[in-house]
């Protein structure tokens, strides 16, 4: 992975720990930072009465802010803005296929506008090409902290985009990795589990199924401590519970699904989660 480091930015408060944490990712991977602001999709505080001037004098404002903010934490990194004509949501999209990782801030808790009432956040995470990072307005950390948790559902290939990011990530942080599998309690042992996500494992077997899945990832990053885990439980409240120790919760999305772009799960992690969010597309 060697593209750049994409921020989207809005100029609202949930910017400044986005851009604070694309920073972090930039210095650590040892990779451009790009700042992107669409004139075209300002939120509040850019008057709906503004004339398309005014609008680019806002977005140019709002990069100026950023970049200072970068060469403040991390004044060694390549930086670049954009300011775009374009649909933010689209503009990022685009944008996610030559990107290693893109970084998006949202609002607190305590809001009811959110990404998750159809905002450009949730649009983009259904179509980024890169795994999102979504960092909430209140996040005081610039990086995953002691431990990153990562949810291993899906076995075999389609886990390896997930698990790819999650290993990378934790390398380059120097962080441990906590690998979480949810064993439905309701799953008979000896039977085959009934998690939508799963690939038809024993309830008996998964702790066996995970560190076989691990296996290569270990090989490959001997450096990254793994702590295995399997919780009987539903995926959604054993990766909740186990996030509120972490940094940074990585979970997996199916591409090209319909009628949603993300699923159920991911949507409530995204909302209950206390810490960032990676969302990596699965190949």
């Amino acid at each position: 992975m060697g593209g750049s480091v994409l921020v989207g930015l809005d100029g609202t408060g949930n910017s400044v720990p986005a851009v604070r944490w694309g920073a972090e990712e930039a210095a650590v991977r040892n990779l451009p930072l790009h700042l992107l602001h669409s004139w075209v999709s300002q939120p509040w505080p850019a008057s709906p009465t503004w004339g398309e001037a005014e609008k680019h004098r806002y977005g140019a404002a709002v990069l100026s802010r950023a970049e200072s903010l970068v060469r403040q934490v991390h004044p060694g990194i390549a930086v670049t803005a954009e300011q775009v004509s374009e649909d933010a949501a689209d503009a990022l999209a685009e944008r996610s296929e030559a990107a290693t990782l893109l970084v998006l801030g949202s609002r607190g808790h305590d809001t009811i506008s959110g990404f998750l009432l159809g905002s450009v956040s949730l649009r983009v995470l259904g179509r980024a090409q890169c795994p999102v990072v979504t960092v909430r307005e209140e996040e005081q950390s610039i990086g995953p902290g002691p431990e990153i948790v990562v949810g291993v559902q899906e076995l075999g290939a389609e886990g390896d985009a997930v698990l790819d990011y999650a290993f990378t990530t934790a390398a380059a942080h120097h962080t441990a990795l906590r690998a979480v599998r949810a064993r439905p309690p309701d799953t008979p042992r000896g039977a085959p589990a009934t998690s939508p996500d799963a690939t038809a494992p024993t309830a008996s077997g998964d702790e066996e199924l995970l560190s076989a899945s691990l296996a290569l990832w270990r090989e490959k990053f001997p450096d990254v401590r793994v702590i295995e885990e399997v919780t009987d439980g539903r995926a959604l409240p054993v990766l909740l519970g186990a996030c509120s120790r972490a940094g940074l919760l990585v979970v997996g999305r199916r591409p090209q699904r319909a009628p949603m772009p993300l699923g159920p799960a991911v949507l409530a992690l995204l909302h209950h989660s206390r810490c960032p969010v990676a969302v990596v597309p699965r190949l």
